[in-house]
């Protein structure tokens, strides 16, 4: 691993390093399945809260088939920065992404020559396959030649995009053999699908905002001509598929890394998933993204190669909770909001579970998620661990499961979790949340300390201004008080300033500073 700065995290990784041994002997190179539900939260599956009124058994079968984690969480409470710390193990607030997300038009986020999950890999010899919703940038150039730059505040429609020019930046430009997918989220234009470096079918037709339906949300944008929202699932679904049996009977490893478009607005649940939940579409949609999931694990089984492939099966933040109507443009005019949250409200279904916030938001709500691992034969199955996880750790799991030596600044925020794979062990030693607003977090024990009061996030208040006797900050003890309503900022002084120790000491790591290894 990386050296940092914090002896904590030099004496966290070299015990981490007893526990691995006993795992790595036994490992061949596994194939590696990531799936990346969008927007599915902690309460969602039934493994995870067993009054959910949503079927999940696939979701289900992963839990009694593996290890399943109740205290997982995504860096970032929103979609972009989750996704850039999955594949390179490093905070996206290192990078010029220090709040919201990409849309669908922004350049590409992870640097040329940036180590990543797929070129790691590639160099311990997998094939490697992006298949799904990238949302961390490609080149786009405007009809004119130029390259399309940092997008303003609204997401772009796209009308004066040349999408006959190769696309570059993206998945196969970091690693991946090849890819299949859409740009950005579902919401967001161009509503195309994309095949390496080329749309596949050139968007021809604008359509307009689409804030009416509490189900959709569209964005302006550019869409192809046979372009459904409601096909993409099953496509995504048929593409992993058709590279898994490709796949499968080679000698070579492979690596798929599937972030799907569900159940991220817009909702549009097919109709073998209509009726299935007991809560409306929303749940539907859910029912939905679990059967994509249970393709992938059939197309695993019927190919013979279950047995020695490593799923990882987690979501890039918490589910949507709350509502809100407008909020002031830029104009000062007001612009719809579609009511998040608002999609079980007759349904007595909390996607979120317990957790307070929704995602967006610094409160447990807006990051912590499901995470289940299941590698039959290593793996014990049935085992549910309560130890602290952050997505970001995947990294150095891999790196550490298959010996490979990471390069550049790719891994310094990352903890390998193989040890919590292996049997009971540390998890890690504290963990750093960030808001869509930019509010962080640290969590260490029992304690969380949040900078700031208010969500960060879409839950009102998002900002409380702080005043004359009036905590500048928020602090928890999650175990006694996992809904985050005792605000203990002010009474234990001496828990925040240990806290703020260690969010400031990771913020300030310098990417060169963590060279080398511990």
């Amino acid at each position: 691993m990386k050296t940092r700065p914090i002896s904590l995290l030099r004496a966290a990784g070299a015990f981490y390093g007893l526990f691995c041994a006993a795992l790595l002997v036994a490992a061949d190179r596994p194939n590696v399945v990531i799936v990346l539900a969008d927007d599915l939260g902690w309460g969602d599956p039934r493994c995870y809260q067993a009054d959910s009124k949503v079927p999940t058994p696939n979701i289900d079968r992963l839990s009694r088939e593996g290890v399943r984690f109740t205290d997982a969480h995504t860096p970032s409470a929103v979609c972009s920065p989750t996704r850039y710390s999955l594949l390179t193990g490093r905070y996206s607030w290192r990078t010029r992404l220090k709040s919201s997300v990409l849309d669908g038009f922004d350049p590409p986020l992870i640097e040329q020559g940036e180590d990543t999950l797929a070129s790691m890999l590639k160099r311990a010899g997998y094939r490697t396959a992006c298949i799904g919703k990238w949302h961390l940038g490609m080149t786009w150039h405007d009809k004119k030649g130029d390259v399309v730059g940092i997008r303003p505040r609204r997401a772009r429609p796209g009308d004066d995009v040349d999408y006959t020019r190769v696309l570059e930046g993206g998945p196969v430009d970091v690693g991946f053999d090849t890819y299949f997918g859409i740009a950005a989220s579902l919401d967001m234009s161009p509503y195309c699908f994309i095949r390496n470096r080329s749309v596949v079918e050139i968007p021809t037709t604008p359509r307009v905002d689409e804030h009416d339906d509490i189900f959709m949300g569209l964005s302006a944008g550019m869409i192809a001509p046979h372009f459904r929202h409601k096909d993409v699932l099953p496509t995504l679904a048929e593409e992993a598929e058709r590279i898994i049996g490709l796949h499968a009977n080679k000698p070579e490893p492979f690596f798929l890394y599937m972030p799907l478009t569900s159940p991220h607005l817009p909702i549009v649940p097919n109709a073998d998933a209509r009726g299935q939940s007991q809560t409306g579409r929303y749940g539907d949609f859910v029912v939905e993204t679990d059967k994509t999931l249970g393709r992938v694990l059939d197309a695993l089984d019927r190919n013979g190669v279950a047995s020695e492939t490593l799923v990882i099966f987690t979501s890039d933040n918490g589910g949507l909770r709350h509502s809100w109507d407008f909020r002031a443009d830029d104009d000062g005019g007001k612009v719809p909001l579609t009511k998040r949250g608002e999609y079980t409200k007759d349904f007595d279904h909390h996607s979120n579970a317990q957790w307070r916030g929704t995602k967006a938001d610094i409160w447990e709500g807006g990051h912590r998620v499901p995470f289940l691992v299941r590698w039959p034969g290593r793996i014990a199955p049935g085992r549910v661990s309560d130890k602290l996880l952050e997505v970001t750790d995947i990294y150095a799991t891999l790196a550490d499961l298959l010996g490979v030596e990471r390069q550049g600044t790719s891994g310094m925020d990352s903890f390998s979790f193989l040890p919590l794979l292996a049997g009971d062990a540390p998890g890690r030693p504290f963990a750093i949340h960030h808001s869509i607003a930019g509010v962080f977090a640290v969590r260490k024990g029992d304690w969380k300390m949040i900078e700031g009061r208010g969500s960060g996030g879409f839950t009102q208040p998002r900002v409380v201004e702080g005043g004359p006797g009036n905590p500048a900050g928020q602090l928890y003890n999650l175990a006694r008080d996992p809904q985050e309503r005792s605000n203990a900022y002010v009474d234990k002084p001496e828990i925040v300033a240990q806290l703020m120790k260690i969010l400031d000491a990771v913020r300030t790591t310098s990417a060169t500073a963590t060279a080398g290894k511990h």
